[in-house]
């Protein structure tokens, strides 16, 4: 009889004792505590087993669940005698900062005292031992009095709360007489908004005071580990732990812990009896890589299609997944273009660095890709050591059907209201229809141009300046915008948008074309090229498209900006890649975007 699968259980107590479904992950309790590792840091994207394991190594260690072999009978911890003997002989100290996720750093600093508080309750019966001074009982009385003081002016010291954990350890210690493992889960969730509502200095300052009296001068501790879906940089918060183990992405270590193996997702498949489904499941929910281990399995998509049977996208879905959208929205023209090659099918090639620098992502391009792939939304296809100093190049792309999905629907957000029209758009560029073209570009650029760069709401309260502008080579405005820094090169808020753009062609019409983009045909590089996958479907023609900037030195007017571009089309034979690939010549289209601040004139042939 197949097991009840219950969804969000994070209490490995309850999925027990209900006996719900519930993959075998006890392996990981052993290899944590023979690792011997005095604090540990593993990193996996959310919704991927953390806290349920956190909440296991609570179970299994905790003296406070001493005596509950119930909880571990049958499975692969308990084969081990020496393990059972373990079961139940430690203190501990277990914190989530999952839900911390306020807008501003005093809420912030609030809600980790309030986290911090409910550990102190988790062992509110030190306070009968007359083993704690009165300094130490005090402490309770001080985190539960700020915690439920509802006056917003109330105030704690950081110097209280940076070394609350530690004194609880230390209450601990003097009870039992036993050093104590402190468990940290989702441990940069408040770093994560800190950085997404400005108030990354303040915090960092806070946790890293924080963690070094925790887990670096903590005479009181065992072991300790922490979960997160990144690795915030040692520079961050880390600087003074050089006791931290950390395991991430392309770490060995407890390959098989977190998420699901190939093996266990089809043997749950079976016992559900959905084992023709496999093929499907695997094209949806696999291509996660952890170490050397391939074909790792999102636990939470697996569970929601174990009870319902239907493929959705469960996973992504279940996070607004902020940072990422306003990473990409607002990133440089290189990160769209890459964006469009990962949508396609591609694989980009980019430096990784598993420290993530928040500060530093509106500025290092290769952070974004490194924050995308611990988020789970990029895996890693190949790797490679280049040059004398053996750089580390990864091939990245999309993980899977389920995440390449969530982008498309991403993109197609970014339009807003404007997505009938956008839709109507597209029709209009394959019908060649360039009157609706027109009528929608002009209106549409006027308002969300600024809404690519900022990732606010777009306004018109201020016209954009055109700037002066240079390709990477010196071309002077007027030329055309495939500079090698790739498809335009002109204001910034414009080429935010026009990729964007480009980015919405590809996701409407992925299952039609293959979209390129700055690439060599004929004599030149065009700026944007759909090639139909269906070279015989007449309704679905080859697409050149060429962008350029009014430039007032050579040009009177747009039109005849419109017409350079064209006739750029043209001399540089950019249809010749097109025909080599099977398109019949007289089923191609040119366009010409001329574009003189938010005024754009578009036309064809």
């Amino acid at each position: 009889m197949a097991r009840v699968v219950g969804i969000g259980k994070q209490s490995f107590e309850d999925i027990r004792k209900k006996d719900c479904f519930y993959i075998d992950k006890t392996d990981f309790i052993k290899d944590w505590w023979e690792s011997a590792d005095d604090v540990t840091l593993i990193t996996r994207p959310r919704c991927f087993g953390k806290t349920l394991n956190m909440d296991m190594l609570k179970c299994f260690f905790s003296n406070q669940y001493e005596g509950r072999k119930e909880l571990f009978e049958e499975l692969d911890i308990w084969k081990d005698e020496e393990y059972r003997e373990l079961q139940g002989t430690y203190p501990v100290i277990f914190l989530s900062f999952a839900d911390i996720k306020a807008d501003n750093f005093k809420d912030t600093k609030n809600d980790l005292v309030s986290v911090i508080n409910d550990a102190y309750k988790q062992h509110s019966y030190l306070l009968k031992s007359d083993k704690l001074t009165e300094a130490e009982k005090n402490m309770y009385e001080q985190l539960d009095n700020y915690a439920n003081n509802a006056d917003i002016n109330k105030k704690i010291s950081n110097e209280i709360v940076c070394r609350a954990i530690k004194t609880l350890a230390g209450m601990l210690y003097k009870y039992y007489g036993k050093k104590v493992i402190i468990i940290l889960d989702e441990y940069d969730t408040p770093m994560q908004e800190a950085y997404m509502n400005g108030y990354w200095d303040e915090l960092v300052a806070l946790t890293r005071s924080l963690f070094n009296s925790t887990f670096k001068t903590n005479p009181y501790l065992e072991r300790g580990i922490m979960t997160g879906i990144t690795r915030v940089s040692k520079e961050s918060i880390f600087s003074d732990l050089n006791n931290l183990k950390v395991v991430t992405t392309t770490s060995r270590e407890y390959a098989t812990s977190f998420g699901f193996t190939e093996k266990e997702v089809f043997d749950a498949l079976d016992e559900v009896n959905m084992s023709n489904e496999k093929a499907a499941v695997k094209e949806w929910y696999d291509g996660f890589t952890y170490g050397d281990v391939k074909d790792i399995y999102n636990p939470w998509s697996i569970i929601n299609y174990l009870q319902t049977g239907k493929i959705d996208s469960y996973w992504t879905d279940s996070s607004s997944n902020g940072i990422v959208n306003k990473l990409i929205k607002t990133g440089t023209p290189d990160v769209k273009e890459a964006m469009a090659v990962l949508i396609s099918g591609g694989v980009i090639e980019k430096k990784i660095d598993e420290q993530i620098v928040f500060d530093q992502l509106d500025k290092n391009e290769d952070v974004i890709w490194s924050l995308l792939l611990a988020s789970g939304y990029l895996c890693i296809e190949s790797y490679k050591e280049v040059g004398r100093l053996k750089r580390k190049i990864y091939g990245l792309k999309l993980t899977n059907l389920e995440v390449e999905r969530m982008f498309e629907v991403m993109i197609e957000q970014w339009f807003g209201e404007e997505k009938f029209n956008y839709n109507n758009f597209v029709k209009s560029l394959l019908n060649g229809d360039i009157e609706s073209m027109n009528e929608y570009m002009n209106r549409v650029t006027r308002g969300v141009i600024s809404y690519f760069d900022t990732g606010k709401t777009p306004s018109d309260e201020e016209p954009e300046r055109l700037a002066s502008c240079y390709d990477c080579r010196g071309v002077a405005n007027g030329s055309s915008l495939n500079c090698c820094s790739n498809l335009y090169a002109m204001t910034e808020k414009s080429s935010h948008f026009y990729h964007g753009l480009v980015l919405g062609l590809m996701v409407d019409q992925v299952d039609n074309y293959i979209l390129s983009s700055n690439r060599e045909s004929g004599f030149g590089r065009y700026d944007i090229m759909l090639e139909p996958i269906d070279k015989n479907n007449e309704k679905l023609p080859g697409i050149v498209i060429e962008f350029k900037v009014f430039n007032q030195k050579k040009e009177d007017t747009l039109e005849e900006t419109v017409e350079n571009a064209l006739r750029q089309i043209k001399e540089k034979d950019y249809d010749a890649e097109l025909i080599k690939r099977g398109v019949k010549e007289e089923n191609i289209y040119h366009y010409g975007f001329a574009f003189k601040g938010k005024e754009v004139l578009i036309d064809g042939r």
